[in-house]
């Protein structure tokens, strides 16, 4: 795994073009080293890439914000609970109670953009170093695959950006190569399809996954798994400057692209597939710093041990380290009660995205009240080597893309370009819920061969699959459904709180066992409560939910309006040609 990216040699960072922390494309750009220095040995040029790379972690990329902030409220899970007046913090992410003054936004952005200089650097000067063409096999091999990671990731970084911020500007050069750094908006839909185009050429440049070493770094699948994704998003709806959420007419080509790409993926079986065990991706895997040996996930970013990452600290249960008497842990992303519901009981996907415990000091698990339920599939207590510092940073790498997402994407887009799930959509889509139902495969139920019903199941198995992926909130928005999946989980919720059907069999207390490594709960999650239990001790359960909880989901949401976020305010004050769009 890239786990040294702290430890590259200072130049490669050093010789990149920054852009200002406080004012993007206002200053001149600085560089320490020439660019024709850096680019003149493969082996520098490598070290520029992962320099591109390192601007997807940290705490402003998907070591926090993009990956535990952003994507909260939605119909899974919340973010930081309580407060609902604006005060400049991740609450007001949670409640879509945004300003452009939010303290969390401009440094995402910023860094964002970032990525992108960086990436347009190398893109600008590796395809033209003397080497490409004319140095040794392993030179061209090595520069060419440079070039498809960095426009990989130029693409990661632009898709980031618009899905949380619509139109923005689009410097697709280097910003010491531009006539005038103050530029305007970019519609999404010309940045997209030159992504698109992009990712196509970065297809023939990069390797497959076993062709090379086994790190993290960017290989086809990854290309056109991403290309798929775009290409959906493309096709999908988006919040327009009319004030409407819309699609465009030729939406139908870009689910052929998606579909197309999946196809090939879904040939390649030797190259990804998915991992027989759901837990094992997490807590195998992603948990224990290894690679999925199955190449399930497709594209996770690095992040070094201690350095880079609150995966874990921020989101999961709460937890102690030997040594410390301090509970750790933020506990901050709660699942919403209606979500853990919604899983089938023998769906074992339920109890790795849901932990509805803490940890004590010697891994003995307390029970939480149903709304103190966290987000399960980065939990402290899974982290092997088990943490031995209270620092927030854990290092754990967070998956960008999963090859389920790959058949689930297949799936989709066949139903949507057949009017109907083909027989190859329906058995992409019962490859990953058979997974999940593992040990009880045959008790999947039946697919719908309808296109609405076969659409509605997808929206409900993704949502299983992914949950606390930073995925669901977005794929709402590409589907137009963010808005009536909110006013679906209140009403749910709503029943819940007032033991209500389809709730009304579910216990109002859970009894569980002290003193025990795993939870054992004495009686049903789906049955009435018994009037005690000896030995186990009681816990709120639906009898925790409140009227705040049910009004917290998401509860200043405004539909075609807190589909994007409002743009930094420094932003706009530095450049004239950026506007406030979307009723910000």
């Amino acid at each position: 795994m890239i786990k040294q990216r702290s430890l590259l040699p200072l130049f490669a960072v050093a010789a990149l073009l920054l852009v200002s922390c406080k004012k993007y494309l206002t200053l001149e750009p600085q560089s320490a080293f020439d660019e024709k220095y850096i680019f003149s040995s493969a082996a520098n040029a490598r070290s520029a890439v992962l320099g591109v790379y390192d601007q997807l972690a940290g705490d402003q990329g998907y070591g926090s914000r993009l990956s535990m902030m952003y994507p909260y409220d939605n119909d899974e899970m919340i973010g930081v609970t309580n407060g609902t007046a604006p005060d400049n913090s991740s609450r007001d992410l949670s409640r879509y109670n945004l300003q452009p003054t939010n303290a969390q936004l401009l440094a995402p952005f910023n860094q964002l953009y970032s990525g992108i200089e960086r990436a347009n650097i190398c893109i600008k000067n590796i395809p033209a170093m003397e080497l490409y063409n004319n140095g040794s096999e392993a030179e061209k091999t090595e520069l060419k695959r440079l070039h498809g990671e960095a426009l990989t990731l130029r693409a990661q970084f632009y898709f980031e950006l618009i899905r949380n911020w619509g139109d923005v500007p689009a410097p697709f050069s280097p910003s010491g190569d531009q006539v005038n750094l103050f530029l305007g908006k970019t519609d999404r839909d010309i940045i997209y399809d030159t992504l698109l185009a992009n990712l196509k050429l970065a297809e023939d440049l990069v390797p497959w996954r076993k062709a090379v070493a086994s790190d993290e770094r960017i290989t086809k699948g990854t290309v056109k798994a991403l290309r798929a994704r775009l290409a959906l998003f493309r096709g999908g709806y988006s919040l327009r400057k009319s004030g409407n959420m819309e699609r465009n007419a030729d939406y139908l080509d870009y689910y052929k692209i998606a579909r197309d790409e999946c196809y090939d993926l879904l040939q390649r079986r030797d190259q990804h597939t998915l991992n027989p065990s759901f837990q094992s991706v997490f807590k195998d895997g992603i948990d224990s710093y290894r690679i999925d040996p199955f190449g399930e996930v497709m594209f996770e970013v690095a992040m070094a041990r201690e350095v880079d990452s609150k995966l874990g600290y921020y989101d999961g249960p709460r937890f102690y380290i030997p040594g410390n008497t301090a509970l750790l842990g933020n506990g901050s992303i709660r699942i919403i009660p209606v979500y853990f519901y919604a899983f089938d009981s023998i769906d074992t996907r339920r109890d790795v995205t849901c932990a509805p415990y803490y940890n004590n000091a010697d891994n003995t698990k307390t029970v939480q009240t149903l709304v103190n339920m966290t987000n399960g599939k980065f939990r402290s207590d899974w982290i092997t080597p088990a943490l031995t510092s209270a620092i927030q940073a854990t290092g754990i790498n967070w998956p960008v893309l999963r090859f389920s997402d790959v058949l689930l994407m297949f799936a989709e887009a066949e139903n949507e370009l057949n009017n109907g799930p083909t027989a190859d959509a329906i058995q992409a889509f019962e490859e990953v819920r058979k997974r999940g139902f593992k040990g009880n495969e045959g008790r999947i139920g039946t697919t719908p061969s309808d296109k609405q019903g076969f659409f509605d199941a997808l929206v409900k198995e993704r949502s299983f699959e992914f949950g606390g992926e930073g995925i669901r909130k977005y794929d709402l928005i590409r589907w137009n459904l963010l808005a009536q999946k909110i006013n679906d989980v209140r009403d749910g919720y709503t029943k819940m709180m007032n033991f209500q059907a389809p709730y009304d069999k579910i216990p109002q207390y859970m009894y569980y066992l002290p003193g025990s490594q795993q939870v054992v709960f004495a009686n049903s999650l789906y049955r009435p409560s018994p009037s005690g239990a000896t030995g186990y001790t009681r816990v709120n359960w639906t009898r925790s939910i409140t009227a705040s909880w049910v009004t917290n989901v998401a509860q200043l949401f405004k539909p075609n309006h807190s589909e994007l976020l409002p743009i930094p305010q420094a932003v706009i004050d530095a450049n004239p040609k950026i506007t406030q769009d979307y009723g910000y």
